[in-house]
């Protein structure tokens, strides 16, 4: 590995001293690793703020960064951005295109009783479920093994346990052989149909406090750091966002769309630790914790006011809390962090801070109004596409004749492409014909970037890219008023970052993906990983000749 430049390592050479960084050992092996993910965490907030860290955050930046990490592909959500970080494998692979696609062959009834073809990625779509939630929480969509799923395969002993403010944060990181997977579902922290007897009681009673905080409502008080950030943007005449508000009573959705909910999390991870012992086996157990709050800030707020400052603010607090209490244990751990995918602010702010190329997209470009267009032409009754947004993956509707379904993809790809918001169109055949991507991740090609989130049995007919900043929002009555899942850079520029004890720390400027983590985190516990069933490819994260990556 090329030896590390640093200005003040040149008078200790021409001294003869020898920096013991330059012959740094790869760690030791760990008892427990903890694989953090921030949603929505781009690089370019960590880096924003990188300057004020005092906890969590602070440790972490002195350790092995990679600031260009990037989640590859185009379908930049918190569903295929997760599967990506322990599993190696790419969307691609994982067969985790989005939140949520369609699949015509299965009619289905949504909570009014109309015919719906959507399907959730963390769901069972064949299951009803028992206690009348909305649908039942399942990891049978995920195609490939994750890191805990590989340990527990060779070292049955392994403990994995997987916790997460959202159901498919957990259950992409923990696989399907985790010992505990853990989510917030609106009321307590559940897990899977049949296995509630898994959830410590400990981790029950913070489910209560929990519900009690909502019920009450909160106050925060904001960091005088954050008070330059503190500008109210008005996005209608009753909406306003930028500058820090109470919690109302009862106001769940709210309460989510703040540190208190990655308080929760945190708090629910130390008790299922000690329940479990991690670390304290004969092997190596795995801890992987998705922090929500920063996405849900992100979506209500968006990325540059005063509630996001106040949630980095308070994440690098509860990371810090984190650290402390898992050296208290003395168990060796090392810990990877990185995010599912990055952000955008809201359009309003950025015309107030001079990106006029900011809008919201034209409701005219949804698939349900693409496809009235398209059906007319075809001389159809209902719409000729399927699709749950007004970008991405787009669908034939089953009702298309057979002897029309060329016609009408041609219909609906040239009605986008007409379209000044949109950038690029990709049909399935284009898709399917293209290479898989190649060279170094942020120099992709469009096509390049689709084809890693690209399903030929699940990916849609067509593939509909916008412009950047573009927000693919219409407007402020959807109670989100800012996202993701572009193939732009501030949607796939995420941090990627190793900490040990003793760690020997650099920082990689060159870009690399989050499927890198899992084989990394596998040479440190020398994991056999077979090549050809993965994406990435070991990152070295030892200072100086040695290498963690073996031959």
């Amino acid at each position: 590995m090329m030896m590390i430049r640093r200005p003040h390592l040149f008078a200790a050479l021409a001294l003869g001293a020898v920096p013991s960084a330059i012959y740094a050992e790869p760690a030791p092996r760990p008892k427990l690793i903890v694989a953090l993910a921030v949603d929505q965490l781009s690089t370019d907030i960590f880096n924003e703020y990188r300057s004020i860290y005092s906890g969590g955050f602070k440790r972490l930046a002195g350790g092995v960064v990679f600031p260009k990490g990037h989640q590859g592909h185009a379908a930049t959500e918190t569903c295929p951005g997760h599967s990506t970080i322990l599993t190696g494998s790419r969307p691609s692979r994982t067969g985790i295109i989005a939140n949520d696609w369609m699949d015509p062959s299965l009619p289905r009834k949504d909570a009014k009783g109309r015919t719906t073809h959507q399907v959730y990625c963390a769901e069972d779509p064949v299951a009803k479920p028992a206690d009348g939630s909305e649908y039942t929480v399942s990891g049978k969509f995920l195609r490939v093994p994750t890191l805990g799923d590989r340990m527990k395969a060779y070292d049955a002993p392994a403990r994995v346990v997987s916790i997460s403010g959202k159901d498919r944060a957990a259950v992409m990181m923990g696989g399907a052989k985790a010992d505990l997977t853990l989510w917030w579902n609106g009321k307590r922290f559940a897990t899977y149909a049949g296995r509630d007897s898994d959830i410590p009681a400990s981790v029950n009673a913070l489910s209560s406090r929990a519900s009690t905080q909502i019920a009450k409502g909160m106050t925060f008080k904001l960091p005088p750091y954050c008070q330059r950030y503190a500008r109210e943007v008005k996005l209608s005449d009753t909406i306003s966002v930028g500058t820090l508000k109470p919690l109302k009573p009862d106001q769940e959705r709210a309460w989510r769309a703040s540190p208190a909910l990655d308080e929760a999390t945190l708090s629910a991870s130390l008790a299922a630790m000690d329940a479990l012992k991690l670390g304290r086996g004969a092997g190596t157990d795995l801890l992987a914790i998705s922090f929500s709050a920063t996405d849900y800030v992100g979506h209500s707020y968006g990325t540059s006011g005063a509630e996001m400052c106040h949630q980095i603010i308070a994440l690098d607090g509860i990371l810090g809390r984190l650290f402390a209490a898992l050296d208290k244990t003395g168990v060796p751990y090392t810990v990877a962090l990185t995010a599912d995918h990055g952000g955008h602010d809201l359009p309003e702010r950025n015309d107030i801070h001079g990106l006029p190329a900011a809008e919201r997209v034209d409701p005219m470009l949804s698939a349900a109004a693409i496809g009235k267009l398209v059906g007319g032409q075809l001389g159809m009754q209902g719409t000729a596409l399927l699709g749950r947004a007004t970008f991405g993956d787009i669908y034939l509707s089953p009702d298309v004749p057979k002897d029309k379904r060329g016609h009408a993809i041609g219909l609906a790809a040239a009605a986008y492409r007409a379209h000044k918001q949109v950038e690029a169109v990709f049909t399935r055949g284009e898709l399917e014909a293209a290479p898989a991507p190649k060279g170094p991740v942020d120099e992709w090609s469009l096509i390049e970037r689709v084809k890693a989130s690209f399903d030929t049995e699940r990916s849609g007919d067509l593939l509909v890219l916008l412009k950047p900043y573009v927000t693919p929002i219409p407007d402020t009555s959807f109670g989100y008023f800012a996202t993701h899942g572009s193939p732009w850079g501030y949607d796939r520029r995420v941090p990627m970052i190793f900490w040990w004890k003793g760690v020997s720390g650099f920082e990689q400027p060159n870009a690399v993906e989050t499927a890198d983590i899992l084989p990394t985190l596998a040479s440190m516990i020398n994991l056999p990983v077979p090549t050809s069933e993965i994406d990435g490819r070991c990152l070295d994260l030892v200072a100086g000749k040695a290498s963690n990556c073996g031959e």
